[in-house]
C-alpha cells in the first residue's frame, strides 16, 4: 500500500487535491506574513486580511470538491456510456430474472454484460451482489471484484468495488481484518472523498469490535 500514501501518487491520481494543496500553502504562507506584517505595524487590523484568506480558501475547497469533482465525474460517466447502451436496453431483463427467482441465469447473464468493457465494473458488481446473497458464494464474489482492478478503473467505480469488498469480508467472509484493509485502502487513496469521514468512522467501530478500544481513539 505504499505506493497509496506517496504524495507524488496522489497527487497524480487526484489533481484537484493538488489544487487544494496549492491554494492551502498560499493560504498558509500570507497568513505567517500577515502575523509578521501585524507584530511589525503593531495594527491588530491587519490580521483582518487572515480570516479573509482563509475564507477564500474555504470557498475554493468547497467549490472544487463538493461542485467540481462530482460534476466532473458525472460527466465522464455520462459520456463513458453514451451510445454504448440502447434505450430500453438496460438491465432490465436481468432484473426480471431476479424477479422471477432465476437467480443462476441472471449471475450468468451479468457475467456475458460483463464481458464488454465498458460495462465491465457495473455488471461485476451486480453479479456479485447475487453470489454473494442468494446464491451464497461470497468467496466468488470477493475474487471476482478483486480482479476488477487488473484493469484501471475509474475514482467512482473503484471505490464502489472497495465499499462491496468490505460488506463481503465484514458480512459475509468473517474476516474483519480484510474489511479494515480495504477500509484504510480507501481513506488512503480518496482522503478528499465525500464519504472519508464515513469510512475512518467504520474502520474505528471495526477496529474496536476486534481489539475492544473505544471507537474515538482510533478513527485516525
Amino acid at each position: 500500500m505504499r505506493h497509496l500514501l506517496d504524495p507524488s501518487y496522489r497527487a497524480t491520481e487526484n489533481p484537484l487535491g493538488l489544487v487544494r494543496l496549492v491554494v492551502g500553502s498560499i493560504a498558509l504562507i500570507g497568513t505567517i506574513l500577515v502575523v509578521i506584517l501585524a507584530l511589525v505595524t503593531r495594527d491588530p487590523r491587519t490580521l483582518e486580511l487572515v480570516g479573509a484568506l482563509w475564507a477564500v480558501y474555504g470557498l475554493t475547497v468547497g467549490f472544487l470538491f463538493g461542485v467540481l469533482e462530482p460534476a466532473i465525474e458525472g460527466l465522464f460517466q455520462l459520456l463513458g456510456n453514451v451510445g454504448l447502451v440502447r434505450a430500453g436496453q438496460g438491465y432490465s431483463s436481468i432484473e426480471t430474472l431476479v424477479a422471477r427467482g432465476h437467480i443462476a441465469a441472471a449471475a450468468d447473464a451479468y457475467a456475458e454484460r460483463a464481458r464488454n468493457h465498458a460495462e465491465r465494473a457495473e455488471a461485476t458488481l451486480r453479479r456479485a451482489a447475487l453470489l454473494a446473497g442468494p446464491l451464497q458464494e461470497p468467496e466468488t464474489a470477493a475474487v471476482e471484484l478483486d480482479n476488477l482492478r487488473t484493469a484501471p478503473l475509474s475514482k467512482r467505480d473503484d471505490f464502489r468495488v472497495g465499499l462491496a469488498l468490505v460488506e463481503l469480508y465484514e458480512h459475509h467472509l468473517a474476516d474483519p481484518g480484510r474489511a479494515m484493509a480495504e477500509l484504510r485502502r480507501l481513506i488512503d487513496r480518496y482522503p478528499t472523498a465525500q464519504d472519508a469521514r464515513r469510512l475512518r468512522t467504520a474502520l474505528a467501530e471495526l477496529k474496536a469490535a476486534r481489539y475492544g478500544s473505544a471507537p474515538g481513539t482510533l478513527a485516525t
